[in-house]
């Protein structure tokens, strides 16, 4: 992660620059796009794996830090075991032993999290090139990337038509639209897997968070929601009011012992009557900058950087223990194997279609 750097809050012009990035083993060549909102702020995404490499905001003296974790090379991106900042698909998060059965018939997905699949696969949705499109408004700019996911890609059925806008508006909100068609019946579940940090440096300890979730999914030795749906009240898992981070991760707690930490599936509350629910709120209260996530999924999964291990260095420093977290909006792991939790399976005919919004503040 970039130092933070003083940058003044003048207003600027909203833009979208394009610039190459670096070239793939294939030949293909990879670029980075910059968006910048009237604001200042900027989100830099690449066209392969449609990945956030960098988003800069400021502070409350107007001080610009780069609060994603991410790589200055597109080299160690081709070996993103952490998936940084990348589109996760097929299906987000954990599939049991990477089995499933669908109207008859069973599937097997590749095991790249052993004994279980993680992500989408060793290929996914994250280790691609994209299609992009750029584009500016009065009041936005954005990128819209697409892909056609190949049936038997990774193991999932049906030819997968995959729409993914990234609009970056002048209040600082980064709005994050997915939409997805099949010619076969298959799961789906996208998210994105951006690291954030609010200080732009250290670790995640002294953030401030709160989930909006009565409930989560407890999971097995291997990561593998139990089925249950559990009660927050009395445990670690209760963040519905703001809490500082480093308070509660360590405690002895079984579910925080089979995690390393928080890596968990929380089951959002939903409003009625609203189309996009507030999923968490962060704040870094040094720096005083805040990010609220907002959705149409229902649930949120809190990674708190247990298994960063600073065996890979990112911009200027290595990627360490508990030094980002993650709040992938989802819907629930292993969905596919477990009839009581939201279907996420899409089927000829149906839409696919979900957004999820980060909206960055300073007080």
């Amino acid at each position: 992660m970039t130092p933070v750097t003083a940058v003044s809050c003048v207003p600027t012009s909203a833009s979208v620059t394009q610039a190459p990035f670096g070239v793939l083993p294939d030949g293909a060549h990879v670029s980075v796009f910059t968006l910048t909102n009237r604001q200042g702020m900027q989100v830099k995404v690449l066209d392969f794996g449609a990945i956030i490499s960098e988003v800069h905001v400021p502070d409350r003296d107007g001080i610009f830090a780069d609060v994603v974790l991410g790589f200055e090379r597109i080299e160690p991106y081709l070996a993103n075991s952490a998936f940084l900042g990348a589109v996760i698909g097929r299906f987000g998060n954990r599939i049991a032993g990477g089995r499933f059965s669908l109207d008859g018939k069973d599937y097997q997905l590749a095991v790249n999290n052993a004994p279980n699949h993680l992500h989408g696969g060793n290929q996914g949705f994250h280790q691609v090139m994209w299609q992009a499109e750029p584009f500016t408004r009065q009041d936005a700019v954005g990128i819209t990337f697409t892909r056609s996911s190949p049936d038997g890609e990774d193991g999932y059925p049906g030819q997968l038509d995959v729409t993914v806008v990234y609009e970056l508006d002048n209040d600082n909100a980064l709005s994050l639209r997915y939409h997805a068609v099949t010619d076969q019946a298959t799961p789906v579940n996208l998210t994105n897997h951006s690291y954030f940090n609010l200080a732009g440096q250290g670790d995640i300890l002294g953030h401030e968070l709160s989930i909006n979730a009565d409930r989560y999914t407890p999971v097995d030795a291997g990561s593998i929601p139990t089925g249950e749906l559990a009660d927050v009240s009395g445990t670690p898992f209760d963040l519905r009011q703001s809490s500082v981070i480093g308070d509660s991760i360590d405690l002895p707690h079984e579910q925080l012992r089979i995690g390393r930490g928080y890596d968990h599936n929380f089951v959002l509350n939903q409003q009625a009557g609203q189309l996009l629910n507030l999923a968490a709120s962060v704040r870094e209260p040094v720096s005083g900058r805040m990010m609220e996530v907002y959705t149409q999924e229902p649930a949120v999964q809190f990674y708190s950087g247990n298994f960063l291990d600073s065996s890979q260095h990112g911009k200027l420093r290595a990627i360490s223990y508990r030094s980002a977290l993650c709040l992938e909006t989802q819907h629930f792991p292993d969905a596919p194997n477990q009839a009581h939790f939201p279907s996420t399976i899409l089927r000829p005919g149906e839409v696919y279609q979900t957004e999820t919004v980060y909206r960055f503040s300073a007080e």
